[in-house]
């Protein structure tokens, strides 16, 4: 049996190209099953695309991982494929897939898309998703090929990787980015418990958010239940990250926040709470 494909890409649905993948995948293998995982990646944002890429490939089916953002699309940076234990990811090497392929354990082997038998030929350079990617992640999914087919092996070093933030470590605050907002408007941050937790802070500990010069005082919390309609709370997403979000609200919008903006969490200071908690 063939094995699935998830597909993500920066294509949105205004156009066919989604639509287009699709049938190369279907025109090589009927059988094989398509994912769509996301195609509104904000367009040529490869940081964007591989965080996406890394939170879902833990609750996606082993198989193959067809992730195309490409704004260099046509120039020398390679199309490549790349086998782990999880199964094989195809896509640019511009750092797209880096981090998820270190999410499953890392590549065994990483080839160039060279063989042209597993090309569309095609007058133009700029839809390496329909004329290369596609043609790759369907004769690995339906085993039509295998990856030694595609083209020549690169050294794993050769993987580009995506610079992804760090938090500060500083023994009174930590000091985080915004990596994701998502269509709630909810604000993931690069912030985790245990940097909290190195701070002395805990469940319920009411926190100082610092957002350039202005600060507010939220309550780390749950879910978003335990404050009241138009407030912001401070939460474990469900990826594990520390979260900023406003109830029946957008949190981006009431806190000027966007990927790449800076956060600062620290112990409360004499602030105003922003928000007012629901009675026991």
């Amino acid at each position: 049996m063939p094995t699935p494909i998830s597909f993500l890409s920066d294509f949105g649905h205004a156009d066919e190209f989604v639509g287009v993948v699709h049938g190369v995948i279907a025109r090589i293998d009927l059988e094989v099953r398509v994912i769509d995982v996301v195609h509104n990646v904000p367009r040529g944002d490869i940081r964007a695309g591989s965080l996406a890429l890394l939170r879902a490939i833990q609750y996606l089916p082993e198989g193959v991982a067809l992730a195309v953002v490409d704004p260099d699309v046509g120039t020398e940076r390679q199309p490549i494929a790349a086998r782990t234990k999880w199964g094989y990811f195809v896509g640019p090497n511009n750092g797209l897939l880096a981090p998820a392929v270190a999410m499953v354990g890392g590549a065994d082997l990483v080839v160039a898309l060279e063989d042209p038998r597993f090309r569309i030929p095609a007058e133009g350079a700029t839809f390496e998703g329909r004329d290369v990617f596609a043609p790759a992640a369907a004769v690995l999914a339906s085993g039509q090929a295998e990856i030694v087919d595609l083209g020549p092996e690169l050294s794993q070093d050769l993987l580009t990787p995506v610079m992804l933030p760090l938090v500060e470590p500083d023994r009174s605050k930590a000091v985080g980015e915004v990596l994701w907002v998502d269509g709630y408007g909810n604000v993931q941050t690069n912030v985790t418990p245990a940097d909290l937790s190195a701070l002395g802070l805990a469940l319920e500990d009411d926190i100082q958010v610092s957002i350039g010069v202005a600060s507010h005082r939220l309550p780390w919390v749950t879910t978003y239940s335990d404050v009241e309609i138009g407030s912001g709370l401070i939460h474990i997403d469900s990826y594990g990250q520390i979260a900023l979000a406003v109830r029946g609200g957008r949190a981006d919008d009431q806190y000027a926040l966007a990927a790449g903006v800076a956060v600062t969490l620290a112990r409360d200071r004499a602030i105003p709470l922003d928000v007012q908690k629901p009675p026991a």
